[in-house]
């Protein structure tokens, strides 16, 4: 009976979602997650961009190169991702025989979309003598046209990998690329795609916290655009923004990123204050829509039902591997 019940609440999930599950509002979702991990050996990888309180439950919360490196080594029954689908995508390409399971299909992404793979595949057959380097923020469609995959922990020294001569084409991020052109001295051809999270970021307001703030050090995610930046006294990648905050020593930081990032912040500089980058809207702050989709009780229902899972067509998974264990292995190999 119990078994019954649990088919056909999963099935009304398959068909609507979560909405028309009620919750026990004394349940304990803390504990119940933590339950689930335990019964099902499931392991929770969440995003920095997630909320606080999944942050809070996650058994590893790390960017896209660290997910995708503790993906591949997990020996988990089931994982759980707790991020925007590309992520709980390449999980599936790295774990083919795991089911993972996302707490909300929807969570999508503005700069994957940005980005079609049967138009980017016309666009890479006009370059035939072009590498294509693609940003890990892409649909699996894409990775399986791409060379090698890059993140912006490793853009930089995956790139410089290939040698002067070689000409790249770098997607779907056109700000990340124009970074890694600025930082290389390259000249990579670059796909005309962009993060909504990291394009709203008002150089004005900025520019107005830092004249309110001097002793505050502006850092940013270099998938901001090349105005913002320029004002940066630190630009990296979402862990290398975390790691420079605890290792500097400035008492306060202005920060242009997701501001999911700003709770492990605040966790591993209790004493320090950061202030989160407004952008060009009446907004305090920058949250991705997609990100915060996901929530506690979307995540205990998704672990409690095993849906919605991730599938994924085995040709395509093959191809879109290929260019993800290029990029787990020069990582490796350079101490990333």
């Amino acid at each position: 009976m119990q078994n019954e019940i649990i088919s056909a609440a999963k099935m009304k999930v398959q068909q609507r979602g979560f909405l028309d599950i009620d919750l026990d509002p004394s349940l304990d979702l803390f504990a119940a997650i933590e339950r689930l991990k335990k019964e099902k050996n499931a392991v929770l990888l969440a995003h920095y961009y997630q909320e606080a309180d999944i942050q809070d439950v996650a058994d590893y919360i790390g960017d896209s190169l660290g997910l995708a490196q503790q993906a591949e080594k997990t020996d988990a029954d089931m994982i759980v991702f707790a991020g925007v689908h590309f992520m709980a995508e390449t999980a599936k390409i790295l774990n083919p025989q795991k089911k993972v399971v996302i707490p909300d299909l929807k969570a999508g992404c503005s700069l994957s979309d940005s980005c079609p793979p049967p138009l980017f595949k016309k666009f890479r057959e006009k370059h035939p003598d072009h590498v294509v380097v693609s940003y890990i923020n892409c649909s699996a469609g894409i990775k399986a046209l791409s060379d090698v995959i890059v993140t912006s922990s490793n853009a930089r020294v995956i790139v410089e990998s290939f040698p002067k001569d070689q000409k790249i084409i770098f997607a779907p991020d056109k700000n990340l690329g124009a970074y890694i052109n600025k930082v290389t001295g390259r000249d990579m051809l670059l796909w005309n795609g962009a993060c909504m999270v990291h394009e709203i970021f008002s150089l004005e307001k900025i520019t107005k916290l830092k004249v309110r703030h001097p002793e505050a050090k502006f850092i940013a995610h270099p998938e901001c655009e090349e105005p913002i930046l320029r004002l940066a006294d630190y630009i990296g990648s979402t862990t290398g923004l975390l790691k420079y905050t605890q290792s500097d020593e400035a008492s306060a930081y202005i920060v242009a990123t997701e501001t999911g990032i700003l709770h492990q912040m605040m966790k591993a500089s209790p004493d320090k204050t950061f202030i989160p980058a407004p952008p060009n809207n009446n907004c305090a702050c920058n949250d991705c829509p997609h990100m915060k989709l996901n929530t506690l009780e979307k995540l205990y229902l998704c672990m409690e039902y095993e849906t919605p899972d991730i599938e994924m067509d085995e040709a395509l998974r093959l191809a879109a591997r290929k260019p993800i264990d290029r990029m787990l292995e020069i990582s490796k190999k350079a101490g990333l």
